[in-house]
């Protein structure tokens, strides 16, 4: 019976399959259902950060830890560090049994073609759950894209999509969180498009944008966006104020290096410590506790904190001390482990460093007539920090225009972001979401499917039939051992078998050579004696290599101390493997 049950269900995902490979159009309620599902774990995993929040430090249910006036000590000191107890004896466990780590919506598009585990996807859900809960300085917006990109991955998988339907599934789970979190569907579609798909197409538009639209939809008439943000009404800007918050964005392009390099050096300063993995965010939590104690602001993502701030009169010295240690709080919650995101936490120290610039704008530019809006101010800061530590220009244009509604100020913001993007790509070449894959020795600058590339290896291009023959061997010798024509190269080894060099049919048979046959070694005839490729390399350095010595073939061998042949591979044939495969990344070949 469970055999007949499964057939029924693998010819049930064939036909599934089969239809979406001829109607894209089938991906759209796919995208429906995911945005569904994406809205409903939103709204839950807010609903138990908030209650945690509740319980741990005593506040009314609809207050944000955050916005609190001031927490219990002993609470802001013991909830965190038992917080990265439990998140450091979770990773702990990982590592004893040896499982890979988790993949995040953006490695798994960029390197993996998709492919996520369910499984893994709601343990780092959990873990950021954990991790805000407690009170570390993070946001639950990691594990909002966490678990639609998850979950999305999952059904594409079990239906057996193809490697761009997947990709493009994967970007509808992430687009639905973020819209369901922020109540923003255009800012969601547009975070997939920039970051985790990586780029825009008639044919990704309207799934990704169905699964925004329906997550944020679904959120809203559930609990109501976690992350909404309700803009104070914004000034007209002059030209000259314009201008103003572009240096802004430039000003903010280069914090957001700052803050990411710090976040790097943190984190290797930890790792030199030997601490045990399970202990050191307990430490960190001491910390963040700490700093919690001296204001509430630096507790979580900050989205209480942000809303107070907008409307709240404050003076220069209290903003540029709750900048430090909002930030301070995020790095050592970071590099100590915690699991969360920097998303929020960007906007949040962008639109303090924004009403900063404001103050001290009205500050020294008074007697000059010169003022800023310290909200048009604060918005441009908070979109302009964000494109610099997550990326996406476009996604925090719109996040603005949605909060606003207001196009005279998007268009200020949409400069600004461009300003803040191409400063941080020319300093620091990536953003936060590509950081941990550099950390790690990845160089992954974006979303873009580059995955297949590490798949097509030389081992699996190479060809294993090829004809070695010693270095002493003479090329009449050759010449009876091989006919012309029946192998590309031949492949000349030592006594122990390793490589020394190719010999070419064209120069073994060569004419030239016929009366001096019997006494000319076919060591006189190598080429390419100290360049040959290895079966792990991707097609590209393979192709680099060809164009460094100018070779037609190259041998393959097994490594670089015995350096024993194990096949050969062609220019022509690694080049039009190349071309098949980057078509069919494109999607403009047929996939099997």
């Amino acid at each position: 019976m469970l055999d007949i049950a499964r057939k029924k269900i693998d010819a049930v995902a064939a036909r599934m399959r089969a239809a979406l490979g001829r109607h894209e159009l089938l991906l759209i309620p796919a995208a429906l259902g995911i945005g569904c599902f994406a809205g409903v774990a939103v709204s839950l995993i807010s609903w138990a950060a908030q209650f945690a929040h509740t319980a741990i430090y005593g506040l009314p249910l609809d207050v944000r830890l955050s916005a609190h006036a001031a927490v219990e000590p002993a609470a802001a000191l013991i909830a965190p560090a038992l917080g990265g107890l439990v998140v450091g004896w979770m990773e702990w466990t990982r590592g004893k049994r040896k499982l890979p780590s988790a993949v995040d919506p953006v490695e798994a598009n960029a390197l993996r073609g998709g492919a996520m585990s369910l499984r893994d996807s709601v343990a780092v859900s959990v873990q950021t759950l954990i991790s805000n809960g407690c009170g570390a300085s993070v946001g639950l917006e990691a594990g909002y894209t966490q678990i639609g990109a998850g979950a999305a991955s999952a059904l594409g998988s079990r239906v057996g999509l193809r490697r761009n339907e997947l990709r493009l599934l994967v970007g509808c789970g992430a687009a639905a969180g973020i819209a369901a979190a922020f109540n923003a569907p255009l800012a969601g579609a547009f975070y997939a498009s920039e970051l985790v798909v990586g780029s825009y197409s008639v044919g990704a538009a309207a799934p990704i944008l169905a699964a925004a639209i329906s997550a944020a939809v679904t959120a809203r008439h559930i609990s109501g966006a976690p992350y909404s943000i309700e803009a104070p009404a914004v000034a007209t800007e002059s030209l000259g104020q314009s201008f103003a918050l572009v240096a802004l964005a430039l000003l903010i392009g280069l914090i957001g290096v700052v803050v990411m390099h710090v976040c790097a050096f943190a984190e290797r300063l930890l790792n030199r410590t030997k601490l045990p993995a399970w202990l050191t965010p307990a430490l960190g939590g001491l910390c963040v506790g700490a700093l919690g104690i001296i204001t509430p602001q630096t507790l979580a993502a900050g989205h209480g904190a942000m809303l107070l701030d907008l409307t709240w009169n404050m003076s220069a010295t209290l903003i540029a001390f709750i900048i430090v240690a909002k930030l301070t709080a995020c790095v050592i919650s970071l590099a100590s482990g915690f699991r969360g995101g920097l998303f929020f936490a960007s906007l949040f120290v962008g639109s303090l460093l924004g009403k900063l610039y404001a103050v001290l704008v009205a500050a020294y530019g008074a007697s000059f007539g010169f003022a800023l809006d310290p909200t048009s101010s604060a918005l441009t800061g908070m979109a302009t920090l964000g494109v610099a530590i997550v990326g996406g220009p476009l996604t925090m244009t719109f996040l603005v225009l949605e909060l606003t509604r207001d196009f005279h100020v998007t268009a200020t913001a949409l400069a600004a972001c461009i300003v803040t993007s191409v400063c941080v790509r020319t300093i620091f070449g990536h953003s936060f979401s590509t950081w941990r894959l550099h950390l790690r020795g990845e160089t992954v600058r974006g979303a873009d499917d580059v995955g297949w590339i590490r798949n097509l290896t030389v081992a699996s291009m190479m060809r294993a039939e090829i004809a070695t023959v010693r270095e002493g061997a003479t090329v009449e010798e050759c010449r009876k051992l091989f006919k012309l024509g029946s192998h590309d190269a031949l492949f000349i080894t030592d006594e122990q078998n390793a490589y020394r060099g190719l010999a070419l049919p064209r120069d073994v048979f060569s004419s030239d050579l016929d009366a001096a046959a019997h006494s000319t070694e076919i060591a006189a005839l190598a080429r390419c004696s100290d360049r040959a490729l290895l079966g792990a390399m991707n097609v590209v350095a393979a192709m680099q290599c060809f164009d460094e010595v100018e070779a037609e073939v190259l041998a393959v061998i097994d490594n670089e101390q015995d350096r024993s042949p194990i096949g050969s591979l062609c220019e022509a044939y690694a080049r039009r493997r190349y071309i098949e495969e980057l078509n069919r990344s494109l999607g403009t070949h047929p996939q099997a």
